[in-house]
C-alpha cells in the first residue's frame, strides 16, 4: 500500500553540507557586515542546500491549492457551512480570490487540486483527484481508510512531479476546506502530544462557547480514534484531512526532487508535520511562511524548532502567506547574483580581524 510513498521517502536525502558551506563562506564576503542581512542569508543558505545549487534560483513559482471537505462540521466546529468550499473554489476560477491577487504579484500560476470536496466540480482548469466526497465525521469513525490516506498522499506527490515537469522551480502550498482548522488541530495534538486546549484557535469565527464546543469535540474524537497508539499514518487517516494528505504527498515529492517549498499557514503547517513524522529528514527542507493566529501553529514551531518567517496576524488560508514571504526567497536568491563582493571591490578577503573596519 505504501509501496510509491517509500520510494519516495527513500529518495530524500539530508541538506548538502558541502555547497552551505561554499555559499556560507560566499555570503560572508558579500559587501556587508557579516550577518547584516539575517534571515535572508539564512534562507539563502538553506535554498542552496535544498536545490544543491550554489547559485539557486526560484523563478516560476507554482501555488498549489488543495481542497477537501470534513465530515466532522457536522458537529458544529465551523462557523460557515460545507457549502462555502465550492463557492471558495469558483472564486479562485474566476481569479477574485485572494490567493489570486497575490499571485498575480508574484508571477505565479494557481493550481487547484479537488482532492476531497463534497460534492460535483467541473472545470477546466481543475486538476481532478478526488478521493472521496470529503473525509467522514471523525468524532463517530475514522476520517478515512489507510489506503485512502494513501491515495491522498499520492496525489499530491502526482501534482508537484508535473508541477517540477513544466519548469516550476519553488512551490507554494495552500488549501481550502471548511473544517480543517479543525482537522489540522486533532493531527497537531496527536503528534505533538500539546493539550488541545492548546492548540485548538477560533478559526474562521468562532465565538466563546463554539470555541469550547470545538474543544470538547476533538478531545472526545482523540479519545474515540486512539491516536495514542496509532501511526504517523494512521493518525492522519484517523483525524486527518484529504487536503492535507496531498499537501504532505507535495512536500515529499519536492523534497525527493531537491525543490523548495513555501508552507502556508495553520493547515498547511499541519500537512509538514505529517511529512516530517512519515521522514524526520524533511524538517530541514521547510520553510514556514507566516505564524498564524491560531494558537496551535507556535506548537509546531516548538516542535519541530522551525521559525516562521513572518508574523503579520493572517489565518486566510489558500496559501496567501506563504505567496507574501515569496520575494523574500527571491531576494535572497538574488544577494548570491547581484551583490557584489570585497574582492570585487579590490579589497582583502574579509576575516574576523577586518570585520569591525567595515
Amino acid at each position: 500500500m505504501m509501496q510509491k510513498i517509500n520510494e519516495i521517502l527513500s529518495q530524500i536525502k539530508p541538506l548538502d553540507e558541502q555547497v552551505m558551506n561554499n555559499v556560507s563562506e560566499h555570503v560572508d564576503q558579500l559587501t556587508k557586515p557579516i550577518g547584516a542581512l539575517g534571515r535572508i542569508e539564512e534562507i539563502a543558505i538553506q535554498l542552496a542546500g535544498i536545490t544543491g545549487k550554489e547559485r539557486p534560483t526560484v523563478k516560476k513559482p507554482a501555488i498549489v491549492v488543495c481542497a477537501g471537505d470534513h465530515g466532522i462540521v457536522s458537529e458544529g466546529v465551523s462557523a460557515y457551512p460545507q457549502e462555502v468550499t465550492k463557492l471558495m473554489i469558483h472564486n479562485f476560477f474566476i481569479g477574485r480570490a485572494a490567493i489570486n491577487v497575490l499571485g498575480n504579484q508574484i508571477g505565479a500560476t494557481v493550481t487547484v487540486v479537488d482532492v476531497g470536496v463534497n460534492g460535483i466540480l467541473d472545470h477546466p482548469a481543475l486538476v481532478k483527484k478526488k478521493v472521496k466526497n470529503g473525509t467522514n465525521n471523525f468524532l463517530t469513525e475514522d476520517a478515512m481508510s489507510e489506503q485512502e490516506a494513501v491515495q491522498a498522499i499520492e496525489a499530491g506527490m502526482e501534482v508537484a512531479q508535473s508541477l517540477i515537469k513544466q519548469g516550476h522551480e519553488l512551490i507554494i502550498i495552500g488549501e481550502m476546506g471548511i473544517g480543517n482548522t479543525t482537522a489540522s488541530s486533532a493531527l497537531i495534538a496527536s503528534y505533538t502530544k500539546v493539550a488541545v486546549q492548546d492548540v485548538v484557535g477560533r478559526g474562521t469565527g468562532l465565538n466563546a462557547d463554539e470555541h469550547q464546543h470545538k474543544i470538547a469535540i476533538i478531545e472526545e474524537a482523540l479519545r474515540r480514534r486512539n491516536v495514542n497508539n496509532a501511526s504517523a499514518l494512521q493518525v492522519l487517516a484517523r483525524v486527518g484531512g484529504l487536503e492535507i494528505a496531498a499537501m504532505t504527498g507535495i512536500l515529499l515529492q519536492a523534497a525527493a526532487n531537491r525543490m523548495p517549498v513555501i508552507v502556508d499557514g495553520f493547515i498547511s503547517t499541519a500537512a509538514a508535520l505529517v511529512a516530517y513524522e512519515l521522514c524526520p529528514t524533511i524538517k530541514d527542507y521547510l520553510i514556514i511562511s507566516h505564524q498564524s493566529v491560531e494558537p496551535g501553529h507556535k506548537a509546531v514551531f516548538e516542535y519541530l524548532n522551525k521559525k516562521p518567517l513572518l508574523s503579520l496576524d493572517l489565518r486566510l488560508g489558500e496559501g496567501t502567506g506563504a505567496a507574501l514571504a515569496y520575494p523574500l526567497l527571491d531576494a535572497a536568491t538574488r544577494i548570491l547574483t547581484e551583490m557584489a563582493t570585497f574582492a570585487d571591490l579590490g579589497i582583502e578577503k574579509k576575516n574576523e580581524a577586518t570585520e569591525s573596519t567595515v
